[in-house]
């Protein structure tokens, strides 16, 4: 008897440990409901803080991105001002409202060596720190017109690590560093900015974003989904799962009676930029990372609330982030960052990688779909979910948590 209760709790090891999070299933509603869509979008995306760029993205004085955001209506420039700090603002001019960038996508890019930004429509020009710094025929307006009240309309901003957030509630309940808590401290030090070859995909998918941020958010579905890509390569089981408010984190760990592909062992030992194969030498990760030194250790997978899931390895870091643009559609972004080339076989191993990398997430994203497309039949009411899935379950209780408060 012993034995089979040692046996079970092993088996139910997570929610042993965050009994708060129960053991049965979760609703299906809230990826379906149009409703429940719409709160998360007034009460969680438009008050939370949100990753929409890295510095290295402005790099310089008059260096700008603009982000739109489907769900809200509007698109930011994210712009480095002469000062060098990187400020938001949303893209929309003071005067008639037409955008003051040009937008030619959902990302935008562009510098301007003077760091203002002109609006192309009546030739209003903005500083990069926001003020309206000149405006043709101004004599003509009426007394009631000030300059300075009619700059750019400002959104929070704040940097971590390089990550560029900004928050579209006019007051935010938190600051930036409130809002990661711990999580700061479990992910700061790692050197993310040395890493500057970076590997990039974009696509629409007709699912709710959170089937999409569920579906990289476990690792049980290795041994089916990537029996192509990566067969047998990784544990099913997660390990050293920790909660940091609505943040959550773990490790992936590799199957090391699984012996490498040849190919895979040569360019592994070209250069890192797979995660197949473990890391020889720790010199990246900080100590919060795979503190116990686990020898099976191939990444660690976290999810930063509410959208955005970053992995760090030895030599690699890569990140997934789900944009919502209505209650069954989804813009997936995911970023894949390793040590830049140096040679040809070292570029030959870069590519390898990444082919093996496209090829899994495309695995990953063909799930989605067909969820969601299932899903809306409303045959199921419930989704059952291992222990496994415990970062599933924790998002679940969060979201709800969050919205429930908000009545």
């Amino acid at each position: 008897m012993a034995t089979a209760t040692g046996e079970l709790v092993r088996r139910h090891r997570w929610t042993q440990l965050y009994p708060e999070l129960g053991q049965g299933p979760i609703p299906t509603e809230p990826y379906v409901s149009e409703e429940i869509y719409q709160r998360e979008i007034e009460l969680i995306f438009k008050k939370s803080w949100l990753r929409v760029a890295r510095v290295e993205e402005v790099p310089e004085p008059g260096s700008y991105k603009v982000k739109r955001l489907h769900f809200a209506n509007t698109a930011i420039i994210i712009v480095r001002a002469k000062d060098g700090v990187v400020r938001a603002f949303h893209n929309v001019c003071s005067h008639r409202g037409n955008t003051v960038v040009t937008e030619t996508g959902d990302e935008t890019f562009g510098h301007n060596k003077s760091a203002v930004l002109p609006c192309r429509f009546h030739g209003w020009v903005y500083g990069a720190d926001g003020t309206l710094v000149s405006v043709p025929e101004e004599d003509r307006f009426y007394s009631c017109f000030e300059r300075g009240h009619n700059g750019l309309t400002p959104v929070a901003t704040d940097v971590w690590e390089g990550f560029v957030f900004i928050n579209l509630d006019p007051r935010p309940l938190h600051t930036l560093a409130e809002f990661l808590g711990g999580y700061a401290g479990h992910f700061g030090g790692y050197p993310y900015a040395a890493l500057t070859e970076c590997y990039s995909y974009t696509t629409y998918l007709d699912c709710n974003w959170k089937i999409g941020h569920d579906s990289f958010s476990e690792a049980y579905h290795v041994t089916t989904i990537h029996a192509g890509s990566f067969p047998n390569v990784f544990s099913t089981g997660l390990a050293d799962v920790q909660f940091f408010g609505p943040h959550r984190t773990c490790a992936v760990c590799l199957n090391l009676t699984q012996a490498p592909t040849k190919v895979a062992v040569v360019a592994g030992s070209v250069h890192r930029g797979s995660l197949v194969q473990k890391a020889a030498e720790r010199r990246m990760l900080p100590p919060s990372i795979n503190p116990s030194g686990r020898h099976d250790f191939a990444f660690e997978l976290s999810t930063l609330f509410p959208n955005l899931l970053l992995h760090v390895a030895e030599g690699i870091w890569f990140t997934h982030q789900f944009w919502p643009i209505a209650r069954n559609r989804t813009i997936w972004e995911g970023k894949y960052y390793v040590r830049a080339a140096q040679t040809n076989s070292q570029r030959w191993a870069l590519e390898y990688a990444q082919v093996l990398q496209r090829n899994a997430w495309l695995e990953d994203t063909q799930t989605m779909e067909n969820t969601q497309k299932a899903l809306e039949s409303g045959a199921k009411r419930y989704l059952n979910l291992q222990d496994e899935e415990i970062l599933i379950r924790h998002n679940a209780h969060v979201l709800a948590d969050r919205l429930a408060a908000a009545e």
